[in-house]
């Protein structure tokens, strides 16, 4: 427990570490965007993922070291609902004022391309598989195989689809197209530099950053595991949300702003949790088994359905501004439920969430049933698979 001065003194480092987390984000955006002309845009941004989930994975490897199952559950949860609740709303919305501000003022629908299809399919295995995490109420070892090797898969099929060679140069910001007129070996040494540069500013910058969000979460009252699940992740997932608000203000990268939290929530759901049992089992000294009680469970259920649903409403390859908007309300409303249910202890808050989210992917399947509602998601990775890589 963090004294008064304690507290004082780590918020106080917020002075320096929050624009140090700004200025990695900002420099690894620069580079993931100029990438583009090298590898694909889904294989750039996964990329991208794995640098700006690193911070998720410093807190929840400490905490499988530290053999403390009860927070288990708190970070990755958290994570993934943030990225789902909150990431998808921010890029709809920073593009919808965007358009605002130029007067363009009709309702906006950002519509996916046919490669974003990977993504969005990457998302459905691992979180269906969360299904039988919450079944079993357990983690082992070997569902780290299994989620291992969905992401294997999934990078696979990325590093297949070609790049956007230069052809959408004219619509990056100054520096990516700076970097990109440059001569290829000089242009690929900034790129490199840039992920470099702003991973390593990050890997230094993480502790001391998420230190200083402690202090302040301890000035404000709060339990440990309201802060593991809900303002952690946000200091932590802060360097994914730059990247976001920075493609979302612009036309040409709205849908690479989208696919930014989709991406880190298919890193999320398959290399953070897999590696909660791994180091757990290292820590005990031998492979052992994570039980999970119902608490955990209703915990995971509600992170897999609110996911369930993202992809379902990704799944015709637009966003529209209903769908954002609900989003938004459920992950702020969860926020508000997990504060105020102390006051009705004879409420499960958590039960009646899990059955809104049930009650809507139903409604959308039933839509999907009766021809309302198309899963273009599917013919367009088909479209993919074929054009890429089952014609090689």
């Amino acid at each position: 427990m963090l004294t008064v001065t304690a507290a004082k003194a780590k918020a106080l480092s917020a002075i320096w570490t929050f624009p140090s987390v700004l200025l990695a984000a900002i420099c690894i955006a620069w580079g993931a965007e100029a990438s583009q002309v090298l590898v694909s845009q889904g294989l750039a941004l996964a990329i991208l993922a794995w640098l700006q989930t690193a911070p998720e994975f410093f807190v929840e490897g400490t905490i499988a070291w530290s053999k403390d199952i009860t927070l288990m559950t708190a970070n990755f949860t958290g994570a993934t609902r943030l990225l789902i609740g909150f990431g998808l709303p921010l890029v709809y919305f920073t593009s919808w004022f965007a358009h605002r501000k130029v007067g363009i003022k009709q309702k906006l629908t950002i519509k996916l391309e046919g490669e974003d299809a990977v993504p969005v399919i990457g998302m459905l295995l691992p979180f269906l598989y969360g299904f039988v995490i919450v079944l079993k109420a357990s983690l082992t070892v070997w569902d780290s195989v299994v989620l291992l090797i969905i992401y294997l898969i999934y990078l696979t099929v990325l590093q297949r689809i070609p790049s956007h060679g230069e052809e959408n140069i004219e619509e990056m910001e100054r520096v990516p197209r700076w970097i990109l007129t440059r001569k290829p070996t000089t242009r690929n040494s900034l790129i490199l530099a840039c992920f470099l540069g702003g991973g390593t500013l990050l890997f230094f910058v993480v502790h001391p950053f998420v230190e200083s969000m402690k202090g302040l979460a301890a000035l404000l009252g709060l339990s440990t595991y309201f802060f593991i699940q809900w303002v952690a992740p946000f200091m932590s997932e802060f360097p994914e949300f730059v990247s976001a608000w920075y493609w979302a203000r612009r036309t040409g990268k709205v849908r690479m702003a989208l696919m930014n939290p989709v991406s880190s929530a298919v890193a999320e759901l398959t290399l953070l949790v897999a590696i909660i049992p791994i180091v757990y089992s290292v820590s005990m000294g031998k492979i052992t088994t994570i039980p999970f009680d119902w608490v955990h469970q209703e915990e995971i259920l509600m992170t897999v359905l609110q996911a369930t649903l993202g992809f379902l409403l990704l799944s015709d390859m637009r966003l529209r501004f209903w769908e954002a908007t609900l989003l938004a309300v459920l992950w702020f409303g969860q926020i508000v439920a997990q504060v105020v249910n102390p006051l009705w202890p004879g409420v499960n808050l958590k039960l009646a969430f899990n059955g809104f989210y049930v009650i809507w992917i139903l409604v959308m399947l039933v839509n999907v049933v009766r021809g309302r509602y198309k899963l273009r998601v599917f013919v367009e990775f088909r479209q993919v698979l074929r054009d890429h890589i089952l014609k090689s």
